[in-house]
């Protein structure tokens, strides 16, 4: 299980997933992205890995969509990116229903 050291704590259905940072490389040259455009990459990505799900989360439905550490497939574009005031890193806040695909 995922522990959620980013120092952010989901609310209702809120969910708080990590993307993914696919690394760009061109016969092993690494391409330098920019700060602002890594931003809409990421924003764009649609996988991710769930860190922390909020307390409401799927209550309708008879099993969970997704815990912490699972490998997960979201809506693009779906919520907002945030940064922890803990560990500095990106994550983004999406709701419980932007989940549609379990990675395994």
């Amino acid at each position: 299980m995922m522990v959620n050291k980013s120092g952010l704590i989901p609310l209702g259905q809120a969910v708080l997933v990590e993307p993914y940072q696919p690394e760009l490389s061109v016969k092993s040259k690494v391409i330098a992205i920019p700060d602002n455009i890594r931003s809409r990459i990421t924003m764009a990505e649609q996988r991710a890995t769930v860190v922390a799900v909020g307390p409401e989360c799927w209550k309708d439905e008879s099993v969970p969509r997704a815990k912490p550490g699972d490998k997960v497939m979201i809506s693009a574009y779906a919520g907002m990116i945030t940064e922890s005031p803990v560990d500095g890193k990106q994550y983004r806040v999406i709701n419980a229903r932007d989940i549609f695909l379990q990675i395994v």
